[in-house]
C-alpha cells in the first residue's frame, strides 16, 4: 500500500510535534470538511496552530505529515494526555458532505489501519476513536454510520490479508504463551489467529481448573 510522505519540517516540531513518541494505539478522526488528503496535510503544515496529525486519507491516497516517532496534537486531552502522547492519529477526509468519496476514504482507511496493526503486532483493540480521549463526537460521520461497523471493516481487512501459513502460525508476541498452552494441553494447537468463542473459553477454564 503506497503512502506518500509530505513531512512537517523540523523547524516546526516545537509547535506541531514537540515530543518523541513510541505509539501504543491508533486514533481515528473525521476531518469535518471536504478537503483532500493533500490539502489537509498542506494546511496542517502551513499554519502555526497547535493542531496536528500523522496521516490524512481520502478516497485515493494516504499522506503522512508527521513521523510516527513524534507526538501530535489531535486528541484534545492536553499536553500530557495519552491520546496526544501515545496515539497514532489518522484523519479520514470528506466527512462533511459524506457520500461516495467519504465511503471510499473510509474503506482505504480501514485497509491502512489493518496494515498498521499487522506491522506493529497489534490487535483490533488498539483502534480508538477521538471521542475516547476528549468526549468530542469524532469521528462524527463514522460514528453516525456505526463505530462497530468500522471496526468490523478493519477486522475483515486484518483477517483477509493474512495468508494461510500466517494464519496457522502464532504471532511473535504470543508464541511463548501459545506453546505453553499447547504443552499444558489447555489448547489444541490449531487456529492461533482465530477468535475465541465463549464455549472454547469455558473449555480452557475447565481444563485449567482440573489441572490444579
Amino acid at each position: 500500500m503506497q503512502v506518500k510522505k509530505k513531512l512537517l519540517p523540523a523547524n516546526k516540531y516545537s509547535i506541531k510535534c514537540p515530543n518523541s513518541m513510541v505509539p501504543e494505539f491508533i486514533v481515528v478522526h473525521n476531518t469535518a470538511n471536504d478537503a483532500s488528503a493533500a490539502n489537509e496535510i498542506s494546511y496542517m503544515i502551513s499554519n502555526n496552530n497547535q493542531v496536528s496529525f500523522h496521516y490524512a486519507i481520502d478516497d485515493k491516497e494516504i499522506i503522512q505529515g508527521i513521523p510516527e516517532n513524534r507526538n501530535a496534537w489531535h486528541a484534545g486531552d492536553g499536553a500530557s494526555g495519552r491520546g496526544n502522547r501515545k496515539g497514532l492519529s489518522i484523519e479520514i477526509c470528506y466527512s462533511k458532505s459524506g457520500g461516495n468519496r467519504f465511503i471510499a476514504a473510509e474503506k482505504l482507511a480501514a485497509k491502512f489501519i489493518a496494515q498498521k496493526l499487522k506491522e506493529k503486532g497489534w490487535r483490533i483493540d488498539k483502534v480508538k476513536k477521538h471521542q475516547d480521549f476528549s468526549g468530542k463526537y469524532c469521528p462524527h460521520r463514522t460514528l453516525d454510520m456505526g463505530w462497530q461497523r468500522f471496526l468490523d471493516m478493519v477486522q475483515k481487512e486484518l483477517v483477509g490479508g493474512v495468508n494461510m501459513a500466517d494464519k496457522n502460525t502464532p504471532s511473535a508476541w504470543a508464541k511463548e504463551a501459545w506453546e505453553w498452552g499447547k504443552k499444558e494441553k489447555l489448547l489444541d494447537g490449531t487456529r492461533p489467529k482465530d477468535t475465541l468463542t465463549r464455549e472454547e473459553f469455558a473449555v480452557v477454564l475447565k481444563r485449567l481448573v482440573e489441572k490444579k
